[in-house]
């Protein structure tokens, strides 16, 4: 989930294909929800309230999503952007993590899209959410969303998965290979949200595992900071690639609220591989205080020391230096005002203008230069079998 390198589309504590292929319908999920009725889930999603908009909720699975939750409350709405007294709703800063948690939105994703990115993956493809139940002070989605950002389910899975059938077929075998996969298209499928979550609210996730592993040319990508063992039944044969999302432990207890602890994340990894995913390491977002040098080479000599030899062999990495953005430093000061300590510093930064127009702020050009380099010579010092794929 959660990639900064990539622009939006649309939209303290932790818990724990050939030239000639035409995609054929998903191979179907197993029946029923994946959910565990862990406590963990039960903590991170106790859904109060639904709006939902009328076809959304019709659907096969916007009925599977309102079945999960049988005690929530259901409000109809005529779109899922625009929601009165939740999106734009300033009071709502003061109950920020509890709406991530006890609220839950049913769309329909209308006009699918996929578009190049060449960064973490070829191609950005539509998602099936938007927003997340977990609540990282630095997260980009939202942004746009005006002082709410809980998961919207998008329940027209069927012609999101369509439009990326059809969008693989006309690519043909990947050319030559590139930073992204020597041989695969690479789609990031949970550019604004996270899968793992989204995978205890309904089938989504698993539905998107089921039908790129039946596509020789492609490979589904996500981001993600939970854990959720129930992936590990989805059978992917090698065509999803988990990335898990680590940063020292004391900055995420400080900027990853209600997301799986840091060491918790690293020992899934044997599981996941071993489960037949391809499994990365995303180094996110690298914050520049004092320390930080430190605090990630201690963090690389645990990935050295705990990961298994067939984790490292096949791993590579992202390095994503923080962004930030103003409009959201005023929100955080809403509500957790000691990220933004370590999270906004003029000092350091500079304005930058996003692809798709958001005026944000990251690290000058010499302090990111510098920080990147630093934190190639810790990786090449305590995990020299770590390939970074890109930094940005």
């Amino acid at each position: 989930m959660h990639d900064p390198s990539t622009a939006p589309d649309d939209g303290p504590g932790t818990l724990f294909g050939l030239d000639a292929l035409v995609p054929g319908p998903p191979a179907p999920a197993p029946a029923g929800p994946l959910f565990r009725d862990s406590a963990t889930a039960r903590r991170l999603l106790p859904v109060r309230e639904m709006y939902a908009e009328p076809a959304a909720a019709a659907s096969e699975r916007g009925r599977q999503v309102l079945a999960r939750f049988p005690e929530a409350r259901v409000i109809e709405v005529d779109s899922h952007w625009r929601i009165p007294g939740l999106h734009g709703n300033e009071g709502n800063v003061e109950r920020w993590v509890r709406v991530k948690g006890e609220t839950l939105v049913l769309g329909e994703r209308k006009s699918p899209a996929t578009r190049p990115n060449g960064r973490s993956a070829d191609w950005i493809a539509p998602g099936a959410s938007n927003g997340c139940a977990m609540a990282c002070a630095y997260c980009y989605v939202p942004r746009r969303k005006g002082y709410a950002n809980p998961v919207t389910v998008f329940t027209n899975i069927d012609r999101i998965i369509a439009h990326i059938g059809r969008h693989i077929a006309r690519q043909g075998p990947k050319p030559e290979p590139n930073q992204c996969d020597p041989e695969a298209w690479v789609y990031d499928i949970g550019e604004n949200g996270d899968c793992s979550v989204d995978a205890l609210i309904c089938d989504n996730t698993a539905d998107l595992v089921h039908a790129f592993r039946q596509w020789p040319t492609a490979k589904a990508s996500f981001a993600t900071k939970f854990v959720n063992p129930d992936l590990l039944a989805l059978d992917p044969r090698g065509r999803t690639r988990v990335r898990f999302s680590v940063m020292p432990p004391d900055d995420s207890r400080l900027l990853d609220l209600r997301t799986s602890p840091v060491a918790e994340r690293i020992a899934a990894a044997g599981d996941f591989l071993d489960a037949g995913y391809e499994v990365h390491f995303n180094l996110s977002p690298v914050v520049v205080r004092p320390g930080w040098e430190e605090a990630w080479a201690e963090l690389l000599r645990h990935l050295d020391d705990v990961l298994p030899d067939r984790v490292k062999r096949q791993a590579a990495a992202e390095v994503i230096m923080l962004t930030h953005n103003r409009e959201l430093h005023e929100v955080n000061l809403g509500w957790h005002p000691r990220a933004e300590e370590v999270l906004w510093r003029p000092d350091l930064q500079q304005a930058k203008r996003s692809e798709n127009g958001a005026l944000n702020v990251r690290y000058r050009n010499g302090v990111k230069a510098d920080a990147i380099a630093r934190l190639r010579a810790l990786v090449d010092a305590h995990a020299p079998w770590l390939r970074i794929r890109y930094a940005f």
